[in-house]
């Protein structure tokens, strides 16, 4: 099965991890063959299992935010089993907070969507390297329509937390081109829920993303430098 001919649907997640060829595919430790049965732990019903399948989606299937070909799959999976209910229990990500595991996809979608974003080819284009070059930021590139169709139902989803995570998730997903439409009727929510948000990371979300659209909200205070490779780049492309 592939992840980009599917008529713009998103496919059944387990026809979707028993028909790639995760073992042809690559992370950062190598061949991805193991990743399946991994990300299948997403939907188990033990949080410390749901925990460990998260942890493997952030390193090594997007570590330090790289595209990596097992990213694209991977992205496919989380978008569609953000509907399913046992994405509601509460884990504990990378950063120690404790919160529902769709708002840590949501997050993961976020992270991957900002990797192939324009501003992070601006920035990459900066050191001589090119996103076009790196065929899996080009495929993820190509699912953000999808992947937006997916963030899309929790945008008024009545627990802050995902509320918040799908609002940041559709703002990087929206640097689509096919998507600029989208942002006329996404702006109050970022305006209304984002910009107030008390997480730093979802407030500087909102500033920049409103500014690159031309509806600037006026600087946040604690936000003006805040630089989302700072720190944080890859070594190696596609960054």
């Amino acid at each position: 099965m592939t992840t980009t001919d599917v008529d713009g649907l998103l496919p059944d997640p387990w026809d979707l991890l028993a028909g790639t060829d995760w073992a042809s595919l690559e992370h950062a430790c190598g061949s991805a063959a193991g990743t399946p049965a991994l990300l299948a732990g997403l939907l188990a019903d033990d949080a410390g299992t749901q925990a460990k399948a998260l942890r493997h989606l952030d390193d090594p299937v997007h570590h330090q935010n790289t595209i990596y070909s097992a990213t694209v799959p991977a992205a496919v999976y989380v978008a569609a089993i953000l509907r399913d209910p046992r994405t509601r229990s509460l884990v504990v990500d990378a950063d120690g907070r404790a919160l529902p595991l769709r708002a840590a996809l949501l997050d993961w979608v976020t992270s991957v969507a900002t990797e192939v974003g324009s501003e992070a080819e601006a920035h990459i284009a900066g050191v001589g390297l090119y996103l076009e070059e790196h065929p899996e930021s080009v495929q993820v590139r190509a699912l953000r329509p999808r992947l937006f169709q997916a963030v899309s139902a929790f945008l008024h989803a009545p627990y802050l937390a995902v509320q918040e995570a799908a609002i940041a998730a559709a703002v990087a997903l929206l640097d689509a081109p096919e998507l600029v439409q989208q942002r006329a009727l996404l702006t109050p929510l970022i305006r209304d829920v984002l910009v107030s948000s008390d997480n730093r990371s979802y407030r500087s979300i909102a500033d920049r993303g409103l500014k690159s659209w031309g509806e600037g909200t006026g600087s946040l205070p604690d936000e003006q430098d805040d630089d989302p490779w700072a720190g944080g780049s890859s070594s190696e492309p596609p960054f």
